[in-house]
C-alpha cells in the first residue's frame, strides 16, 4: 500500500484498529498513518509520494512495482519456512573437516543466541556503553591466547579459511626478504587452501601446495601454513619443520582446533607465530555454514598488523578499569588505502557464545570433553582395526583415516545412507570419520556396523574400551602420541573468571549482569548513519535455531540440503529482483567481503577479455574506509575523486581521471545515496562515464535501505553491487557480527561469481579433485553460501513485507531522517541536502562550530547522549566534527521525538557554556557521562547538579540506562596493551 492521502492514513488506521490480524509490515514500520502525517506537516508536503518525488531523481525511479508476492502473516511466513526447512535431511555428521556438532549449552542458546539484548547491539565504538560485550570478547581473547600459547589474539575474524587468508596477508606484509611464495600444507582443509588461494592470486602471491614433510626451502617462501591436527587427523610433529621455517625468514601460522589444544602441546610452545582457527564447536550449531567466530592469535610484536578488532583494557576518567577497542590506527577509515586488511566486522555474537561456552565449561570440563571425544575415536580406531581396517595415522584426536583395503566405497556410502550417516571421502580408498561431543555408543555401533559389512563384529565396545584388552590398538591415554613432547604440559584458563561460573544459575546471572552494561536496540533506538540498525523481528529470528537449518554440515551431500537450496533459489530471485540484477552469490559473509567478492568479479570480467591490465579503481574521497582497503586486496590502484561542495562527486574530476586512466580503468566504487545522504542527481552520468573509458561501475550497497522500491542498483548502471543483509534486510548486527554481504552483478559478469564447486566435497557418490572453476574467481569465504543458517533472517523479512511493504519501509525511511533533519536544523546545521533541499535516509549534522563557540567537540555530544539514554549517531565521518543521522523504518515518531529532544536539550545545555553562565572545562558534556557511582560521591564539585547530570530528560526518570564506566581514557590503553582477562580485583 502506497500513503497517498489523508484518507488512505485514516482508513489505513481504521483497520487496524478493527482487524484481528495486524499485518506484519505495520508492526515492522514504527511510525504509525497519523504520525506520518503529522511529520508530513512539520515537511510541509502533502503526501508520503510528495516527499519521495523531491528526494529521489525522477530519472532513476523505479517505472514498476517490485514483483514480489504479497505480504505473508508472521505464521504463515513461519509456516512457509517450516515447509522449506523440512526438505533438508538431518544426518548424523561425521565429516569434520573444522566443522562438528556441538552441544549449545540451553543458557547460552536463550539468554545470548536468542536474546535481543546479545543481537540487537551494535559494534563497541561507544565503549562507554558495550561493557558487556567487551568484557564477554576480553574472555574469548584470554581463552585463545590461553590455548594457543600466543600472546595477544583478536576479538574474532570471520571464517577459519579467511582467518588462515589474513594471516598469510600479515606474514607477506611483515617479510624481510623479496619473496613471493606461500608454502601451504596439502593437510589443511580443501576450503581453506581454497579461500587462500583466492587470495593470493590478486596480490601475486605464489602459493605452493605441498607435503611439508619433504618440502625444502629451496625456494624462498615468505610464511607457511600447517593444520594442527592435520585435515585427516594426524597430529604431526612441526618442530623440525617450524626451526626450517624459520631459519628461511618465513612466518609459520598454524590452523589449529581450539579443542584439541586443550590436550595438545600448543603453537606458540614449539615455535608458530601466528595461529588461526574456528571456535564453531565451543557451543555454536553449525548452521551449513556459519556464522561461526574464527580466531587469529600472535606475538605481541606483530600487534600493530593484525586484521579485525582487538579489545584492550584501559581506565576512565575516575580511574576504574575499563575496556575498548584498541589500535585503533589500523582502522580503514584512518589508513584508507594503506590499511592492513579490509575486514570492518568480526563475529561478536558468536565469539560471545564461544567465550561463555569455555566460561561455563572451565578448563577442566573442556578437558574432560576433549578426553572423552579422544577416547571414542581412540575405541573406534581399535575396532576399525579388528574388522580389517588399517587407520593412515598413529597419533590423532577426534579425526581418522580409514583405509578401505577390500572394501567398497559404493557399499560404505550405501550403508551410511541407511543410517543416516554423513561421512568424509578421501578417494576411492579412504573415508574419515571425525567425532564431537555428541557422540554416544550407539554412535560408534552404527558406524561398525556400517564397516562390517552386515556381519557381526567380533568385539563389545565395553571391551574395547577397557584399557588391559587385547582388542586394544590404542590406549585410552589423554593422546596416543609417541612423542610426550606433544602433549600439553601448561596450564590454561587459570582466571577466576573461567572458575565462577559453572552452575547455571551463576552463569545465568553473569550473563545478564554483563547485559545490563550494554545499550542495544532493546533500550532504544540507534541512529547510526550509514549503520541501518532496524528492527529485528521475532519472528524473522526463529527459524535459526531449527534443527533443519542449524544441524546440517557445510558439505553434507546436496541431495540432504534441498530445503536450503530452495531457500537460496528464493532468495537469490528476490535480491536480484530488488536490485535489477541477473544473479546473485550468496557467499561473501560480510560487507567486507562483498566488496571484495565484486572487485575480483570485475578482475575477473576484464582477464577474460585480455585486459588482465586494467587496474585503476576510482574511488570518491567520501567512501567507506573499508572500499579502497578492499580494492588494494583485489591488486588494483586506488585513484582519489574529488567532492563537491555539496558532497556529490566532483563530475569533471571524475572525467578527468577517467580520461588520464582509459586505457587502465577496472572500476568506479561508488555510494549510493552519497555517502553524505544524498541521492545525486547525476549518478546515470557518472555510470555512463565509466563505462565510457572501459570501466566497470562497484556500487557499495551499504544505503541500499534508501533505494529498495524506489531505485535499483542495476537500472542505474552499475554493474556490481553488494548488499549488507546485517543493513537493509534485518539480519542483526550482534553487537559487531554476524553480518552477510551478497553481491548482485549484471549479466555479463554473472560466470565469475565465487566458486561453489566446495560444496561438492562430500557427495552421495565420489568426490571430485577441488580445482576451482576456471572462469570463476574461487572462494571468498570457507562455507559455499557464507553464513547460511542467518539467511533464513532476510528470507523471512522479505516474505513477510512483499514488494510493497519493502517500498514503504523505504519510503518511511525517508520521511524518518527527514523529520529529524527539519526538527534539528535550527539547532544543528545539516551539511548537505539534495537539490529539493531534502535529504536522503540519513542526514549529516554540523557541530564544528561548537570547538570555537563553546569548546565542544562532537565527541562530547556523543558522550552525554548516553546520560539521556541513547547510542550517539556515527561521529567525525565521514566529515570530521560532525554527526550522521539514520533513524530507518522501524522508529516510531514518539521514539525520533525524544531523540530530536535529547539533542536540543544538549544544545541548551551547549548555549549555556556559549554564555559564559557554565565553565568550558567543567560541565555537562565535557564530563560526561555520568556514573551512579561518580554521582553518590560525597564530594560533589561541579557548577552543576547531580540531578542535571543524572536526569536530564522526563524519560530518563522513567528508566534509566546506568553507564557502567565514566569516559574512556584510550590513550592510556594503547600506552599500556593489555588484551586478556585482568585480576578479579580490577573488575572490583
Amino acid at each position: 500500500m502506497v500513503l497517498d492521502s489523508p484518507r488512505i492514513h485514516r482508513d489505513r488506521q481504521q483497520k487496524q484498529i478493527s482487524s484481528e490480524s495486524i499485518s506484519f509490515r505495520q508492526r515492522h514500520i514504527g511510525p504509525q498513518p497519523i504520525e506520518v502525517e503529522q511529520m508530513l506537516e512539520v515537511l510541509g508536503l502533502p503526501t508520503l509520494d510528495a516527499l519521495i518525488d523531491r528526494t529521489v531523481p525522477q530519472a532513476i525511479r523505479q517505472q514498476r512495482s517490485l514483483q514480489l508476492e504479497g505480504d505473508r502473516s508472521e505464521h504463515a511466513a513461519l509456516a512457509q519456512l517450516k515447509a522449506i526447512a523440512s526438505k533438508n535431511q538431518v544426518f548424523r555428521s561425521f565429516i569434520g573437516m573444522g566443522y562438528y556438532g556441538c552441544i549449545t549449552p540451553p543458557v547460552i542458546q536463550r539468554n545470548i543466541l536468542e536474546n535481543p539484548g546479545w543481537y540487537t547491539a551494535y559494534t563497541p565504538y561507544q565503549p562507554e556503553i558495550a561493557q558487556g560485550r567487551l568484557e564477554a570478547l576480553l574472555n574469548f581473547q584470554t581463552t585463545i591466547i590461553d590455548l594457543t600459547g600466543l600472546e595477544i589474539a583478536n576479538a574474532s575474524l570471520l571464517d577459519e579459511g579467511t582467518a588462515a587468508a589474513e594471516a598469510m596477508t600479515m606474514s607477506y606484509g611483515l617479510c624481510k626478504t623479496k619473496a613471493k611464495a606461500f608454502f601451504v600444507s596439502q593437510n589443511c582443509h580443501p576450503q581453506t587452501i581454497q579461500v587462500v588461494q583466492t587470495r593470493a592470486r590478486p596480490l601475486g602471491i605464489n602459493v605452493i601446495v605441498g607435503d611439508h614433510q619433504t618440502f625444502k626451502f629451496d625456494v624462498p617462501v615468505f610464511g607457511v601454513l600447517l593444520q594442527y591436527p592435520a585435515s585427516d587427523g594426524t597430529i604431526y610433529d612441526y618442530r623440525a619443520f617450524v626451526e626450517q621455517a624459520h631459519a628461511a625468514g618465513a612466518l609459520v601460522t598454524v590452523a589449529a582446533d581450539p579443542l584439541s589444544l586443550t590436550l595438545l602441546t600448543p603453537p606458540g610452545e614449539w615455535g608458530a607465530d601466528i595461529a588461526v582457527g574456528s571456535t564453531q564447536r565451543f557451543g555454536v550449531p553449525m548452521g551449513y555454514g556459519g556464522p561461526h567466530a574464527a580466531y587469529f592469535a600472535t606475538k605481541e610484536e606483530f600487534k600493530r598488523q593484525v586484521p579485525g578488532r582487538i579489545v584492550g583494557v584501559s581506565k576512565d576518567i575516575h580511574g576504574k578499569t575499563a575496556l575498548r577497542l584498541a589500535l585503533q590506527t589500523r582502522e580503514q577509515h584512518i589508513r584508507r588505502d594503506k590499511a592492513t586488511s579490509n575486514i570492518c566486522t568480526a563475529q561478536v555474537l558468536l565469539a560471545v557464545m564461544a567465550s561463555m561456552y569455555a566460561v561455563y565449561h572451565g578448563s577442566q570440563g573442556l578437558k574432560q570433553i576433549a578426553t572423552r571425544i579422544h577416547k571414542f575415536t581412540a575405541i573406534l580406531a581399535a575396532g576399525l582395526q579388528q574388522l580389517g581396517y588399517t587407520i593412515s595415522s598413529e597419533s590423532f584426536f577426534d579425526t581418522l583415516r580409514i583405509n578401505l583395503v577390500n572394501r567398497n566405497l559404493d557399499d560404505i556410502l550405501q550403508a551410511c545412507q541407511a543410517k543416516k550417516i554423513n561421512i568424509r571421502i578421501f578417494d576411492e580408498k579412504s573415508v574419515g570419520i571425525s567425532l564431537d561431543e555428541t557422540i554416544a555408543e550407539a554412535d560408534l555401533t552404527d558406524l561398525f556396523e556400517i564397516f562390517a559389512g552386515g556381519e557381526d563384529f567380533p568385539f563389545t565396545i565395553k571391551e574395547l574400551a577397557s584399557s588391559d584388552s587385547p582388542v586394544r590398538a590404542h590406549s585410552c591415554a589423554p593422546l596416543p602420541t609417541p612423542d610426550s613432547r606433544l602433549t600439553r604440559t601448561s596450564e590454561f584458563l587459570t582466571h577466576p573468571v573461567f572458575n565462577r561460573y559453572h552452575s547455571e544459575t551463576e552463569l545465568l546471572r553473569y550473563i545478564y549482569r554483563l547485559q545490563a552494561k550494554d545499550l542495544s536496540l532493546t533500550t532504544s533506538m540507534i541512529p547510526l548513519g550509514s549503520c541501518t540498525m532496524k528492527l529485528n523481528a521475532t519472528a524473522e529470528m526463529m527459524p535459526v535455531t531449527w534443527q533443519e537449518f542449524g544441524n546440517l554440515h557445510p558439505f553434507a551431500p546436496l541431495s540432504q540440503t534441498r530445503g536450503y537450496q530452495i531457500l537460496f533459489q528464493q532468495l537469490e530471485a528476490w535480491l536480484a529482483e530488488i536490485t535489477g540484477f541477473a544473479a546473485v552469490s550468496l557467499q561473501p559473509n560480510a560487507g567486507s567481503q562483498g566488496e571484495y567478492a565484486g572487485l575480483l568479479t570485475i578482475r575477473q570480467y576484464h582477464e577474460s577479455r585480455g585486459e588482465g591490465h586494467r587496474n585503476i579503481c576510482l574511488i570518491p574521497q567520501s567512501a567507506h574506509g573499508t572500499n579502497p582497503a578492499s580494492a588494494v586486496m583485489a591488486g588494483m590502484k586506488v585513484v582519489a575523486i574529488a567532492c563537491d561542495e555539496q558532497g556529490n562527486v566532483d563530475v569533471e574530476d571524475l572525467q578527468a581521471k577517467a580520461e588520464k586512466h582509459k586505457d587502465e580503468l577496472a572500476a568506479l566504487m561508488v555510494t549510493y545515496p552519497s555517502t553524505h545522504g544524498v541521492f545525486e542527481e547525476q549518478i546515470k552520468d557518472i555510470c555512463a562515464i565509466v563505462h565510457a573509458h572501459g570501466g566497470q561501475v562497484y556500487m557499495d550497497g551499504a544505503n541500499l535501505n534508501a533505494q529498495v522500491g524506489l531505485c535499483r542498483p542495476g537500472d542505474i548502471g552499475a554493474d556490481v553491487c553488494h548488499l549488507n543483509l546485517h543493513k537493509t534486510f534485518c539480519i542483526p548486527h550482534g553487537g559487531g557480527g554476524p553480518g552477510m554481504g551478497p553481491i548482485g552483478v549484471a549479466t555479463h559478469l554473472a560466470p565469475f561469481l565465487p566458486d561453489t564447486s566446495i560444496a561438492q566435497i562430500s557427495s552421495d557418490t565420489h568426490p571430485s579433485l577441488l580445482t576451482p572453476h576456471p572462469s570463476k574467481i574461487g572462494a571468498i569465504s570457507a562455507a559455499p553460501w557464507g553464513s547460511a543458517s542467518i539467511l533464513t533472517i532476510s528470507w523471512m523479512y522479505i516474505a513477510m513485507m512483499g514488494g510493497e511493504g519493502l517500498t514503504e519501509a523505504t519510503k518511511v525511511a525517508i520521511l524518518n531522517a527527514n523529520y529529524i533533519a527539519r526538527r534539528l536544523e535550527p539547532y544543528y546545521p545539516v551539511l548537505y541536502k539534495g537539490k529539493a533541499g531534502f535529504v536522503a535516509h540519513e542526514c549529516i549534522l554540523d557541530l564544528r562550530s561548537l570547538k570555537k563557540t563553546a569548546s565542544i567537540e562532537v565527541e562530547d555530544i556523543a558522550k552525554r547522549l548516553m546520560d539521556y539514554g541513547f547510542h550517539a549517531p556515527t561521529i567525525s565521518w565521514p566529515v570530521a566534527g560532525t554527526m550522521m543521522v539514520e533513524p530507518t523504518e522501524s522508529e516510531s515518531k514518539e521514539e525520533l521525538d525524544r531523540f530530536c529532544d535529547a539533542m536540543i536539550a544538549i544544545r541548551q545545555e551547549i548555549a549555556e557554556i556559549e554564555a559564559g553562565k557554565v565553565s568550558r572545562e567543567d560541565n555537562l558534556l565535557k564530563n560526561a557521562p555520568h556514573t551512579a557511582e561518580s554521582l553518590l560521591a560525597s564530594d560533589w564539585q561541579h557548577p552543576y547538579t547531580r540531578e542535571q547530570a543524572a536526569y536530564p530528560a522526563p524519560w530518563t526518570r522513567e528508566h534509566k540506562f546506568w553507564v557502567a564506566v565514566g569516559r574512556i581514557d584510550s590513550a592510556f590503553g594503547d600506552r599500556n596493551f593489555v588484551c586478556s582477562c585482568q585480576p578479579m580485583e580490577a573488575y572490583s
